[in-house]
């Protein structure tokens, strides 16, 4: 889940590149890293690809220097065959480089990276384990490539160019099947010691509570994400409560169907259950959140993913809980809690940049 970091040379040590050594003065002149923003601006103005790999679907977009995707391709993903996967990228690669000069391609994609940035270790929707990715990606392309987690992908575009804007603490959280998180620190990525840092969805929120697919009990994400709603939608209606009644109807009687975009199209179209069910949902990211500010403090959290769709309905009640489960509160500044701005496009966004930006100090 590692790339190196902008500004960062890469090997054992990671040393600082020569162009940050020389930024790093002005950036701390500037307000919240906005220097270091100017200079990234400022860099090389190539174009690089985005891609972005799913479950369901591969979308790749090609991106300038200011994160304006100026073309766009999709297509399904090829099952978990690795090397289908491969073919897919390049064939969207050779679909958009027409008419495009195209410097560098980033891929983002859900998993765990080596501190490198160039083997998959482990990635939940495909078959890739210990996958050197980057290097057949590179051979296939003859383009310089970045690997990077989705995450971490969708973090940066925020920072660069969206909710995350003037800040230089900021802390991502992307709300879907499960959470996912990424850091942007003084401009660049934080990913720990072993590059799997930002797994915020699996801190363990409820001692023995909800079984998580990742072995523990009682994790984040088993209560603060799409899969937690539309687990507890279901239980309601499989109870055949009176209040479930609208839930119930929306599926036709078939409970299993009933899913958290159900509940929160519901919610937004004024069903008081579902809007409670959300509410919930969101009194549990709000205690997270109090969670993460008293280990990181970043001054933004910046929230996205699909359940965001249902905006203040779920985000409200968050700042609320935020709000009173923040540690020494009434006592010192509080983050601000916001939704993302680039939506479904943030994560090739961010890994086309990040792509532009890592091919730049290395050329």
């Amino acid at each position: 889940m590692h790339t190196p970091s902008p500004g960062q040379l890469p090997g054992p040590y990671r040393r600082t590149a020569a162009w940050r050594r020389r930024t790093l003065a002005g950036a701390a002149a500037a307000p919240a890293g906005q220097g270091l923003r100017e200079h990234l601006r400022l860099g090389r103005k190539g174009l690089a690809i985005g891609v972005d790999i799913g479950g369901t679907k591969v979308a790749a977009g090609v991106v300038d220097a200011e994160g304006r995707i100026l073309a766009q391709a999709k297509r399904s993903t090829p099952g978990n065959d690795p090397r289908a996967v491969e073919q897919v990228i390049v064939e969207l690669v050779e679909e958009l480089g027409e008419g495009h000069r195209i410097w560098s391609v980033g891929i983002g994609a859900a998993g765990w990276m080596d501190l490198d940035g160039g083997t998959v270790l482990f990635s939940p929707h495909l078959a890739w384990r210990n996958e050197p990715l980057r290097d057949n990606l590179q051979r296939l392309l003859r383009r310089p490539v970045l690997l990077t987690n989705d995450a971490d992908a969708a973090g940066w575009a925020e920072w660069r160019f969206g909710a995350g804007l003037g800040q230089n603490r900021l802390v991502c959280i992307t709300l879907g099947t499960g959470i996912g998180g990424a850091m942007v620190m003084d401009g660049r990525l934080e990913r720990g010691r072993f590059g799997v840092a930002g797994e915020f969805g699996h801190q363990i929120i409820m001692p023995g509570g909800h079984r998580c697919e990742c072995g523990n009990r009682g994790c984040w994400e088993q209560y603060a994400s799409g899969n937690a709603l539309g687990r507890e939608a279901r239980e309601l209606a499989a109870a055949n409560s009176p209040v479930a009644q609208e839930l119930l109807k929306a599926v036709d009687g078939h409970v299993e169907r009933i899913t958290g975009v159900i509940v929160t199209e519901l919610a937004k179209a004024g069903d008081a259950t579902s809007r409670e069910l959300l509410e919930d949902v969101g009194e549990w990211l709000g205690l997270g959140l109090a969670n993460l500010a008293a280990a990181l403090d970043p001054g933004k959290f910046v929230i996205g993913g699909g359940l965001c769709d249902a905006g203040e309905l779920l985000v409200g009640p968050a700042r609320k809980a935020f709000a009173r489960n923040l540690t020494g509160r009434g006592f010192r500044p509080a983050a601000e809690i916001e939704l993302a701005a680039l939506g479904p496009n943030a994560g090739l966004i961010g890994a086309a940049d990040l792509s532009r930006v890592s091919s730049r100090m290395h050329s």
